[in-house]
């Protein structure tokens, strides 16, 4: 039975150890966070798409997370899933893929295969991370071990795409290394898309996550563009999208969040940046992207204040805190940096979440308030940041002293929104 050892047992890291159980392997698992560790050893979960069930079937075929690197001893395939999160100034920063890569090259095998999955900029693999396996292990990329780059592409909370049914990009650092890499994934998906280069493969992560990047962006200056004209935006979108090929609606809000989304960007603009060929829509977009929860603040102060209120001393439920609707993953997600805003604005924060039962921001925990309506009766402003299916949206505009929708559900009810 081949041995598969995951290094990184987060989002990516946890569905790749349960689907490859279920394709015959023997899985070993690796995680600095002795939390994490100890969670799994007891059965729980912490990944949303995968159940307590799905880890009771790994430990019962000998699964054993584990702090202790020798867990990468004499494995035929290690995937490296760790953070490749932005600096505070910005930048990408590589430091868990340059740990992870010594600690691979600590324990690596002769003829192993060693595949990143961590999403970064093109040259990451055969510039960073397979050298720092070498340099450790003095064993040559390409020729005693095989090195590849495989984008994780899990979309947190989607009922209908998995780690199974969604095509996985494959890229090598030699033509045998994909051959090697292709192998494998086609033990875990049904369809492989193999690139021509790591490299290659890179790119594509980042071409996909740029994308809506730079459109969520585009559909934010359209909602102003479209309040001065006086046209309804999401009325408008609906319209466009009725078009049958050509389009793909994106609609406005209150600032991104996630995992990839609002970083993989930052890492393609930084890289073409260093070598002198800057993205300038991609620049632009982010200015616009990371302008948006003071954007909502903003608007907050203003229905305050055309209410003789200042936000000073006011009570501010935020109705929806995670960033994605009906998931618990609060990852980058706005309404921290909307919380930490109203803080600073003198403003008394908490929240209502059913997905979210704790939360904090910069440390201090954010009062939770299990009844929406309950709550937004006494808080001096409610604002919707996320539309989740266990609201009931449709009382809120009767329940809250006042309302500002972000997200465009109660325009109908004559509800501000964030133009």
């Amino acid at each position: 039975m081949p041995t598969l050892a995951v290094v990184g047992l987060g989002y990516v890291g946890l569905p790749i150890a349960v689907e490859a159980h279920r394709a015959g392997f023997s899985v070993r698992g690796y995680d600095t966070s002795q939390a994490v560790v100890d969670g799994l050893r007891a059965g729980r979960s912490h990944v949303g798409d995968i159940s307590d069930d799905d880890v009771a079937a790994l430990l019962a075929a000998g699964f054993a997370p584990s702090t202790d690197e020798t867990v990468l001893d004499g494995a035929d395939v290690v995937t490296v899933c760790v953070a490749t999160p932005l600096t505070v100034q910005g930048v990408p920063d590589l430091g868990d893929v340059r740990t992870a890569a010594r600690t691979v090259g600590r324990h690596l095998s002769r003829g192993s295969l060693v595949v990143l999955e961590s999403t970064t900029y093109p040259g990451t693999t055969d510039g960073v991370f397979a050298p720092i396996i070498a340099d450790v292990s003095g064993l040559k990329p390409g020729v005693d071990f095989h090195v590849a780059f495989s984008p994780e592409r899990i979309d947190t909370g989607n009922p209908a795409y998995n780690l199974r049914n969604t095509p996985k990009v494959v890229g090598g650092l030699t033509e045998a290394c994909s051959v090697v890499a292709t192998e494998f994934y086609r033990r875990l998906c049904d369809e492989v898309v193999v690139a021509t280069s790591s490299r290659e493969a890179e790119m594509s992560k980042l071409i996909e996550n740029t994308y809506r990047f730079v459109n969520i962006a585009l559909v934010n200056e359209f909602a102003t563009a479209a309040s001065a004209l006086g046209v309804d935006l999401w009325n408008a979108i609906g319209c466009a999208a009725s078009k049958p090929f050509g389009f793909q609606a994106f609609y406005p809000g209150p600032g991104l969040g996630g995992h990839c989304i609002p970083s993989d960007p930052v890492y393609l603009a930084y890289q073409s940046r260093s070598v002198g060929r800057p993205l300038q829509l991609v620049e632009m977009a982010r200015t616009v992207n990371d302008g948006m929860p003071a954007h909502v603040v903003a608007r907050a102060r203003q229905i305050l204040h055309e209410a003789g209120r200042t936000t000073e001393g006011a009570s501010v439920l935020l109705a929806g805190v995670s960033y994605k609707r009906d998931s618990a993953d609060v990852t980058i997600t706005p309404a921290e940096p909307i919380a930490r805003l109203l803080r600073a604005a003198g403003a008394t924060v908490c929240y209502s979440d059913p997905q979210v039962p704790a939360w904090s921001v910069d440390g201090e925990p954010v009062a939770y308030e299990p009844d929406l309506g309950g709550a937004a009766g006494r808080a001096d402003l409610t604002i919707l940041l996320q539309d989740h299916s266990g609201f009931d949206l449709d009382a809120l505009p009767s329940q809250a002293r006042l309302l500002l929708d972000t997200r465009g559900r109660l325009r109908h009810a004559h509800v501000p929104t964030l133009w």
